[in-house]
């Protein structure tokens, strides 16, 4: 039998057992109100006509007058159409028998004994109805009483059998739900030994077996993917065994998932007894782990003594991302993503880094070296152009300020590595002092002064007064603001200007440079600090060895500042630093 079926003759029923109690009611009520008006209708129309003849017979004296008579004549023929009861009709006859003889004339004392003969007529009719309403009454109340009996039973039977239909009939279609929604719970934890046994022959049935088959298929499925499964777990297993990086994995909850053997090692674990305990717990054991895990600075570069010696390692930490469909109002399967867990890696750059500290001990050997010769240069050119030497032509002396020029060049670069090995090593040392910011800037203004005159540059400074004491090194600081007006200078065309504010704003002094040249693209702008970066400068050639800022940055960041650059082509370049002020 269809659901639908079931459904219809479910309701049916109901609507039955509703019909049948209001029919029950109905009836009992009819009954009642029929025997009401049977009071009303026969039994009162009697004690009306009885008291209209009474109220005669009291008013007025024998013989009666014609209007009166006619009267009490109309309601005795009204009484006698109206009798109903028994004995009334014997009472009737004897009230017409008496009204009859009084019609005739008779002496007094006759008179007033068919008088008394009439009242007790009267009152034998009256008595009869009365008696007749008693018994109707009680009629009447039997009547009710057993109305309100059937109808309470009819009522309980109804309740109890509605009761009963709400109770069980929802469960009709309730359990066969809930016993779907709990096997296709079962399905999603993967229990393929799940099945729905329905002997209803209704839609039910057709969906348990259809869900039946599926679990089956889902069944073949998993197992036969699941030594795919079970093989590629166990490649991927090796692949991170054998990988050259220590790497550890946990996922969503914290818990480790994978650790290979470097890891294991580096961190003094057992790769065996940690897969699946939380790292929040072995991080409490393993000071490494929890330098790896929660790092207390952004250097993610790590000194890890391994191998009998110190190495170094560069840490990653990526997130898994697992792509996660969700099924929409539309029916749509909209696509997102979440975590699965974390990642990480320690790549061992040991080899870089040696690598590295050999190329700044390079560099600073050959800068210091260099530095000497370049020297005795610097002074042997002096001396030449001295003509007490002895007087040159036009010609040696062009040659030797081609040369003069490339020495100070090759002087500044030599410099600048020797800065540079110093900020690599570790050896970058500062001469702290408190000083005025008007004397940082006055002496890098005094150093520019010459070149600045040479293109009829404007340098415009703007200093607030009264500016607190920096605690800086007053020589590092301003080969900074020399290093920046330079640049200006450098790339600012003929009778412009180039603008020096210096002002405080909150607790760091700010000190800034400001062109009006070409200005430098965005793509440039964050690459500016780096090391060796030179901005293209459309095939013009570069005096420069693109270490300048890149060392400006070291000695303003050694001195807890911070540097900066704002530009856009067509609007000029404006490089910044700020300095802490001293409270």
């Amino acid at each position: 039998m269809k659901i639908k079926t079931k459904l219809r003759l479910g309701f049916g029923f109901l609507f039955i057992i509703v019909l049948s109690f209001g029919l029950i009611a109905l009836f009992y009520l009819n009954e009642l109100s029929d025997k009401s008006k049977v009071i009303l209708k026969d039994n009162y129309k009697s004690l009306k006509y009885v008291a209209a003849m009474r109220n005669i017979i009291d008013q007025h004296s024998f013989p009666l007058s014609g209007k009166q008579q006619a009267t009490f004549s109309e309601n005795l023929k009204n009484e006698g159409k109206n009798i109903t009861e028994p004995g009334e009709k014997a009472a009737y006859q004897q009230l017409e028998e008496a009204f009859k003889t009084l019609g005739n004339p008779q002496p007094e004392a006759i008179k007033a004994n068919r008088i008394k003969d009439l009242r007790l007529a009267l009152q034998n009719i009256e008595h009869v109805n009365m008696k007749a309403i008693y018994d109707k009454n009680e009629l009447a109340n039997e009547a009710s009483s057993r109305a309100n009996l059937y109808i309470m039973i009819a009522a309980t039977l109804s309740f109890i059998i509605l009761f009963t239909f709400i109770v069980n009939f929802p469960g009709f279609v309730a359990n066969p739900l809930a016993e779907f929604s709990a096997a296709i719970k079962q399905i999603s934890r993967k229990n393929y030994k799940q099945r729905l046994h329905f002997e209803n022959g209704d839609e039910f049935t057709e969906l348990a077996d259809s869900f039946n088959g599926m679990v089956v298929k889902l069944n073949e499925w998993e197992n036969s993917n699941l030594s795919k499964i079970k093989s590629e777990k166990s490649r991927i297993e090796a692949i991170i065994a054998q990988m050259q990086d220590a790497i550890i994995g946990l996922n969503e909850k914290g818990e480790v998932l994978f650790l290979n053997h470097l890891a294991a090692k580096l961190m003094n674990l057992d790769e065996d007894k940690v897969i699946g305990q939380n790292v929040a717990e072995l991080m409490q054991k393993n000071e490494l782990l929890k330098r790896i895990i929660k790092p207390e600075t952004n250097d993610n570069t790590l000194k890890i003594y391994a191998d009998d010696k110190e190495s170094y390692f560069l840490l990653e930490n990526r997130e898994i991302i697992i792509p996660n469909y969700e099924e929409q109002e539309e029916k749509a399967l909209i696509a997102s993503s979440k975590s699965a867990g974390s990642v990480y890696i320690l790549k061992n750059i040991t080899q870089f880094k040696e690598l590295d500290e050999a190329k700044t001990n390079f560099i600073a050997t050959v800068s210091h070296e260099l530095k000497t010769p370049l020297s005795s240069i610097k002074m042997s050119l002096k001396l030449l152009n001295d003509e007490r030497v002895g007087a040159m032509n036009e010609e040696q002396h062009e040659l030797l300020n081609h040369i003069k020029e490339d020495s100070d060049r090759l002087l500044k670069i030599t410099s600048e590595l020797l800065d540079l090995s110093q900020v690599e090593t570790g050896n970058l040392k500062l001469t702290f002092a408190l000083t005025k910011p008007e004397d940082i800037v006055q002496y890098a203004i005094d150093a520019v002064k010459f070149q600045a005159e040479q293109k009829s540059i404007n340098l415009e400074l703007n200093c607030d007064k009264n500016l607190p004491n920096v605690n800086a090194d007053i020589q590092k600081t301003a080969w900074v603001l020399v290093n920046f007006l330079s640049n200006a200078l450098r790339y600012s065309s003929e009778k412009s200007k180039v603008v020096i504010d210096v002002f405080q704003k909150d607790k760091f002094i700010e000190f800034s440079v400001k062109d009006y040249g070409k200005g430098i693209d965005e793509k440039y702008q964050k690459r500016l600090f780096d090391r060796y970066f030179q901005v293209p400068t459309d095939g013009q050639n570069k005096s420069g060895s693109g270490l300048g800022l890149a060392i400006s940055k070291d000695f303003i960041e050694a001195e807890q500042g911070k540097i900066w650059v704002v530009s856009a082509i067509g609007e000029g370049s404006k490089f910044c630093f700020s300095l802490p002020v001293v409270e």
